[in-house]
């Protein structure tokens, strides 16, 4: 069985409107347009937000604040039980093993302190939570926290 051998079947499925194909269809003549007028030509009508010619509403209101989000940087998460999950022998992480295992889609990775580290391992991403920083230190780990435009990891440990 297939999709589309379920219902409705295929007799009972509405056709599509067929218009300018006589007068006996109902939408021969002018096609269901009326007569003449803007909206009666091909590509007739008026674009989105359009008003007749009065100010549009987009252009009445003021704009208001400040707007960073062409240059905003968003970080893809993952928590510390996900990953250690993920890697349950490895002692060191890095982010070509978060990408190859696809943990993560997108290039800046960010890791959360959700979970509990019972081993000592070595994490590289992008950035680190507070939290997560703690517990990979207290386990006796090692946090590698790399900048998002150099190739030389920034390196912290306690």
């Amino acid at each position: 069985m297939r999709l589309n051998d379920l219902y409705p079947f295929p007799e009972e499925r509405k056709g599509r409107k067929r218009v300018g194909r006589g007068a006996g269809s109902g939408l021969g003549g002018t096609s269901g347009k009326g007569h003449k007028g803007q909206n009666a030509r091909s590509g007739g009508g008026v674009r989105p937000g359009f008003e007749g010619g009065q100010m549009p509403l987009q252009r009445r209101l003021p704009k208001r604040g400040f707007k960073n989000y062409l240059f905003k940087v968003t970080y893809e998460v993952i928590n510390l039980d996900r990953l250690l999950a993920a890697f349950p022998d490895q002692k060191e992480i890095t982010l070509e093993d978060i990408y190859s295992r696809g943990l993560v889609k997108s290039a800046l990775v960010k890791i959360l302190g959700e979970g509990e580290v019972t081993r000592p391992v070595s994490i590289e991403a992008f950035r680190f939570s507070q939290s997560a920083k703690d517990k990979i230190l207290a386990a006796g780990g090692e946090v590698k926290e790399l900048l998002a435009d150099a190739e030389e990891p920034a390196t912290s440990e306690e």
